[in-house]
């Protein structure tokens, strides 16, 4: 049987979209607390409404610039949500959510 090579072209392309927040006043941080959607800003600087449903992606969350451990949070059209994490976030620090959608076509 002679040798057949298959060439698979996948080109992937994403979509980023970034909402941020700073924060008016020291945020008390526990398992289960929330940041509802509605308290950042898009990128052109419109209130949000909700956070992109991402279902073939991931979600970033920066707090004063640091990217943060993905299983510290977690992110629904709602709200941030943070997990399993306790302290506090001074008044005045950015929090920053990135949405990527990325997208196949073969």
């Amino acid at each position: 049987m002679a040798l057949t090579l298959i060439n698979i072209h996948v080109n992937v392309s994403g979509t980023s979209t970034r909402f941020f927040d700073v924060l008016a006043a020291t945020l008390a941080v526990v398992d289960g607390t929330t940041v509802a959607a509605t308290a950042f800003l898009d990128d052109s600087g419109t209130a949000a409404t909700a956070f992109p449903v991402v279902t073939n992606g991931y979600y970033n969350l920066y707090i004063n610039g640091v990217l943060q451990e993905g299983d510290s949070y977690t992110i629904s059209a709602t709200e941030l949500t943070f997990n399993g994490v306790t302290g506090s976030i001074s008044a005045g620090t950015p929090l920053v959510v990135e949405a990527v959608e990325l997208v196949t076509v073969i």
